[in-house]
């Protein structure tokens, strides 16, 4: 392709972000090109294109107001400060006069059309019927079938012969700048198809590897439409934009919002500083680590207080770089930050003695695959479809009615007649050589995992059971059900990986390395096991098929505590003095549920720190958890690895929340009840338009009115020595910009100054000496 179009291109598509298929949801920033800008500078610009607004409503803004959530001395100072020097109910009442209206789209009926030709082509075995020509590449497709579209008109030899023939021809009246903008306006003007081609090119997906497609192609395709449509290529002024007033009084009430938030959670941390460092405890009859997802919180609080049990917070990929190899179908998917290139990938091997059982399990799951298949053709395939609705239908029926009654007991008679693989199987790591070849890892490199995850926990000391515990959720009938599971294993369950580094981490191998190498000494009575926590039912389970006898009696005691966690949990994330597991369990199973479980909704904040930080403290759910001690960090190097990754996916999931909150209908999912699915990887509300891109309506609002999750930005805090936090910064640049572009914020405890709780700002890096003002 032409370079300079291809530059444009690229440029161009820093306006979107991309847009996750559905069995991998991965929440992202959907303004994520933009963070070199300012925050404010950013959503001005994005909103410049994808019309729309993206700051919370007046309405929103009320209800904080009202609720108490809103420092009124923080709102005033910083109003008078931009010379608003009126009592905020005013500018409440201002701010509501202003209208959101959408500015009519120039462009209507050319979306429509590259809706269906998208739709079409893009689509991963939904369709009965396939769409001709796409292993030729979208627009190759798209030229030889042009001619049957009675809204076209064209013939193919009308056509130029290739992408780049096509963009030039368009584009040969119109400087530099005029592509970018026209490349921009139209690559905006679908966000979530074109952010799923960004997704299919960068990841180089197995179905863009078969049938490719690309945004030149798309835009070349586009552009045709659109001029043969006599319809405008750059109809940028029809845009309706927010006016600057309201745009300034609203990232003001949002600033007082977050540092209102900021001093409350100051306050709740402080009386912890002092009690946890002088608190002593015996060694712990186990210790399990959880993944730093909000959810964790909860369960972590209730934990500790059933028993002699240490939690702890780390990203849920537990540290390992893989892809994990699903025995039951051969499919291999992700499962590590999206941000991080796997390095490995880990299958399934039977335990000793049970190669039997792994071969019927196997041959089980390959029937109930071919059973799968033949009823669905029996469905699809028009020699049998009446047929089979006529003999079926009461069936279905039957079915249908006892899954709206029984959810929960439906599900536990399924769950007895399905083994689980993990009482039959172990994890077993490969290195990836190469596109075609698999090495076993060796001891040193195995070492170095375990040692990772010990150097980012601060581990002292070891429990008889130490318990690595992944999270996954559980839903019916649920597009969106991948985004309930682990954003850190790239919406996959954690429950492989936490496998693999107790299986590591078990082998004697490595135990001598980590002595003799690292000086790290594991007693010989520590026993690391996997095990999974259901973020929807409250329950964790244990995979303990391969625990030693000398370790059992401790695991049925811990498996009797769990159950009562459970209960006890549940009860608080539902509200509800009655049995609340069966709430859950009919909830997570009912087919008709919008809102199986809040999911990350209502997260505000980063903590990273020891567990005294925050032991025994209600934190409502609303923290990432992340364990870290600094006295056992040389030169701050563990704390750069949080900084680098896990702080930066959970601004990810903050920006993905805070977006689908203020402006559902633009970066949100939309409605579930409204919702389409369209070729097996993404939604769209009613019959058509463009990919929905992010969290549903009813995982963000409380009601239509009403909202859950509080659309701020992520506020970090950090214990850790000052100087070491602005050396990080200042060798990490997409760390500062995010901090200097006010994408989070950073609150620093300086354990050598009194752990007092300091917000971080851009002067300390050419500063280092200057500290900033206490938070009251």
């Amino acid at each position: 392709m032409n370079p300079q179009l291809q530059s444009n291109i690229n440029k161009a598509s820093e306006v979107i972000g991309k847009t996750w298929p559905l069995y991998s949801f991965v929440t992202s920033n959907p303004l994520s090109g933009f963070e070199k800008s300012n925050f404010l500078s950013a959503i001005q610009q994005a909103t410049k294109y994808w019309g729309g607004y993206a700051l919370p409503e007046a309405s929103v803004f009320e209800d904080a107001w009202k609720n108490g959530e809103i420092n009124q001395t923080i709102l005033t100072a910083l109003l008078v400060e931009k010379d608003f020097n009126k009592q905020p109910e005013f500018y409440l009442q201002q701010m509501a006069e202003q209208s959101h209206e959408k500015g009519k789209n120039a462009n209507h009926d050319v979306d429509s059309m590259m809706c269906k030709w998208l739709a079409a082509f893009l689509d991963e075995g939904f369709a009965e019927w396939e769409m001709p020509y796409k292993s030729d590449g979208f627009f190759t497709a798209w030229r030889k079938l042009a001619k049957y579209d009675k809204e076209l008109n064209h013939t193919r030899k009308d056509i130029p012969k290739d992408a780049t023939s096509t963009l030039e021809l368009i584009l040969k009246d119109y400087d530099e700048k005029d592509q970018l903008e026209i490349f921009k306006y139209h690559i905006a003007a679908l966000p979530g198809w074109t952010g799923f081609i960004k997704h299919r090119v960068q990841g180089n997906t197995a179905w863009q590897q078969k049938y490719p497609i690309s945004l030149a192609d798309y835009l070349a395709v586009r552009l045709w439409i659109t001029k043969s449509k006599d319809s405008e290529l750059l109809p940028l002024a029809s845009t309706k934009q927010q006016q600057n007033t309201d745009l300034e009084l609203k990232y003001i009430w949002l600033k007082a919002w977050e540092q209102s938030w900021q001093q409350q959670l100051s306050k709740t941390l402080k009386p912890s500083l002092t009690l946890g460092s002088i608190a002593t405890k015996k060694l712990s009859d186990a210790q399990f680590v959880f993944c730093i997802d909000t959810r964790s919180e909860l369960m972590r609080r209730h934990l500790e207080a059933k028993g002699n049990y240490e939690t702890f917070g780390y990203a849920g990929f537990f540290g390992i770089a893989m892809d994990y190899k699903n025995p039951e179908n051969g499919l291999v998917r992700k499962s590590c930050p999206p941000i991080v290139n796997s390095a490995y990938q880990v299958t399934e091997i039977a335990q000793k003695g049970k190669e039997l059982k792994l071969s019927t399990y196997l041959k089980q799951a390959e029937e109930t695959k071919f059973s799968n298949y033949f009823l669905k053709r029996l469905k699809n395939m028009l020699p049998s479809a009446f047929g089979f609705v006529e003999i079926s239908g009461l069936l279905y029926g039957v079915s249908l009615t006892a899954r709206t009654i029984f959810p929960a007991y439906l599900n536990r008679i399924k769950k007895q007649h399905k083994p689980n693989h993990e009482h039959i199987c172990e994890t077993s790591i490969h290195a990836y050589a190469d596109e075609h070849t698999e090495l076993g890892i060796p001891i040193s490199e195995k070492a170095a995992i375990v040692k990772s995850a010990f150097d980012l926990l601060g581990w002292k000391e070891f429990a008889p059971l130490v318990i690595f515990t992944g999270h996954g959720s559980q839903s019916a009938n649920n597009p969106f059900a991948s985004s309930l599971d682990c954003g850190a294993c790239a919406a996959s369950p954690g429950r492989h990986n936490a496998r693999m580094l107790a299986k590591i981490a078990n082998q004697n191998a490595v135990r001598i390395y980590l002595k003799e190498v690292y000086e790290i000494e594991i007693p010989d009575d520590t026993f690391f096991m996997g095990a999974e926590h259901n973020t929807a039912t409250d329950e964790i389970t244990l995979f303990d098929s391969q625990a030693p006898e000398s370790h059992q009696q401790l695991i049925q005691k811990l498996k009797s505590d769990l159950k009562q966690v459970q209960l006890s949990a549940a009860k608080e994330r539902l509200g509800t003095d009655k049995d609340a597991v069966k709430l859950a369990l009919k909830k997570s199973n009912n087919w008709a549920e919008t809102r199986p479980e809040w999911g990350l909704a209502r997260n505000a904040a980063f903590i990273v720190g020891p567990r005294n930080l925050t032991k025994n403290l209600h934190l409502g759910g609303r923290c990432f958890l992340h364990s870290y001690d600094w006295e056992t960090d040389s030169e701050g190097k563990a704390l750069e690895s949080i900084m680098q990754g896990p702080m930066v996916v959970g601004q990810w999931i903050n920006n993905h929340y805070y977006f689908s909150t203020v402006n559902n209908d633009q970066f949100g999912g939309g409605s579930k009840i409204t919702q389409n699915v369209i070729g097996k990887f993404g939604v769209v509300q009613g019959n058509g338009g463009d990919l929905k891109i992010g969290i549903p309506l009813q995982s963000v609002k409380a009601s239509d009115q009403k909202n859950y999750h509080q659309p701020l930005r992520l506020s970090v805090v950090i214990q850790a020595p000052t100087a070491w936090i602005v050396d990080i910064i200042e060798r990490n640049e997409h760390i500062k910009t995010l901090l200097h572009h006010e994408w989070i914020y950073l609150m620093v405890m300086d354990p050598l100054k009194d752990n007092d709780i300091k917000l971080y700002n851009k002067n300390w890096i050419s500063e280092k000496n200057r500290v900033a003002e206490f938070i009251d």
